[in-house]
Formats: structure tokens, C-alpha cells, sequence
């Protein structure tokens, strides 16, 4: 019997508002893991953007991070299984280290992040995906659950998390309908892990069949 080359793994990009329990859910799954907020741009880059009418960064704009790397990343681990990535703390706005992602020969993983939506069009293009979910919880469920989550974290000043939280809060539905638009579908938490289920039996049979 001939042998047949390996069958690519692939990965479901996982998006939704800051605070929707998208890591919470990927830890859940039982899949490994590709955090994509760790390819946030460090704070002295000069082309970070800023909020409008004030000298916040605006960290939920897609301009603060690499979506070079992260497609790069991606593509390294359904190829080869392990990527080196960057350690970022998001208290210091920095990368602190770099470490090796290793995912073995899982035939499906999960990439999380709240930008994960603007790499689903490139990670199609290249035969990488899977399904792109977009988690919704609804704006005041993820307005308190993000700032307990941040406050306890301490990700940033106060004063800070109140106005990015209240900001985003108006603009939750407007997130949700952008990441949509980019091809991630809308869920909640249990719908989400029923679809996550479903690419992992899939991409399983699919293996075997192959073997």
C-alpha cells in the first residue's frame, strides 16, 4: 500500500468583543490553544492608533496588531505542528519573551483572539480553515464580566477600563456585525462549542480515512 502525505491540521478562529469568554471556551474545548492577543503591537510602536478626541491607545482597533505574525504562526502550526511566539503582558503593553507553541499532530486547534476575524478571509486563501466563530454574550453581560476580568488582571489603570469599557459597551453590536461581515459566524457559548465539536469529529474521521 502506497503511503499518503499527512493531512494538513486545521484551526477555528475564535473572535467576539473583549470579555465574551472566548478563552474561557477554548480552554473548555479540550484543544490546544493559539493566543492571538500575544501579537499585540508593544506600546512605543509609532503606528499605534489612538482613540479619537483623546490620547488612550485604541487597543480594540485592528491597527495595534500584527496580523502578519499571527497569519504566520497559524500557517507554521498547521504545517508543522509548533510556532515560536511572543510572550506579551498586556499590564505593560510590551512583548516580555517569546516561547514554542508545540500542538503536535492534532488535526484542529483554536485560534483566540479579539482580532481573529480579520485573518479569516487569508487562513481560507491558504487552506488553513476550519470555522471562524464569532462568541456574543450581549453588551452588559461582557461590560461586567471584561472589567471584574481586567480589574483583577490588572491590565490597566482604572480610570482607563472604565472609559474603554464603556466605549466598547455602545459598540459591542457594531463589533459583533464587523466580524461577521469578515466571515466569522455569531454564537453563543453553547452553540460555539456544538460547532467546535463538530470540526473536531470532522477533521478526526477525516485522519483516519487517511491513515
Amino acid at each position: 500500500m502506497g503511503s499518503h502525505p499527512p493531512i494538513p491540521t486545521r484551526v477555528v478562529l475564535l473572535c467576539g468583543p473583549s470579555g465574551s469568554g472566548k478563552s474561557l471556551l477554548s480552554a473548555r474545548s479540550g484543544l490546544p490553544v493559539l493566543r492571538l492577543d500575544d501579537f499585540y503591537k508593544e506600546g512605543t510602536d509609532p503606528t499605534l492608533p489612538q482613540v479619537a478626541g483623546s490620547s488612550d491607545i485604541d487597543w480594540d482597533d485592528p491597527a495595534s496588531w500584527d496580523a502578519d505574525a499571527a497569519v504566520a504562526a497559524i500557517e507554521d502550526l498547521c504545517r508543522t505542528g509548533r510556532t515560536d511566539i511572543p510572550v506579551y503582558d498586556i499590564s505593560l503593553s510590551a512583548r516580555t519573551g517569546a516561547e514554542t507553541l508545540d500542538i503536535g499532530r492534532t488535526p484542529l486547534f483554536i485560534a483566540e483572539g479579539v482580532f481573529a476575524a480579520e485573518v479569516v478571509t487569508r487562513c481560507r486563501e491558504l487552506g488553513l480553515l476550519a470555522d471562524a466563530l464569532c462568541l456574543s454574550r450581549g453588551p452588559v453581560r461582557t461590560f461586567r464580566r471584561r472589567f471584574v476580568r481586567d480589574l483583577r488582571e490588572g491590565r490597566k489603570s482604572v480610570p482607563f477600563l472604565l472609559r474603554r469599557g464603556w466605549r466598547l459597551m455602545r459598540a459591542e453590536r457594531s463589533i459583533v456585525a464587523r466580524q461577521t461581515a469578515l466571515g466569522a459566524y455569531a454564537c453563543d457559548r453553547d452553540e460555539a462549542m456544538g460547532r467546535l465539536a463538530a470540526a473536531a469529529a470532522g477533521r478526526c474521521a477525516t485522519a483516519r480515512t487517511a491513515a
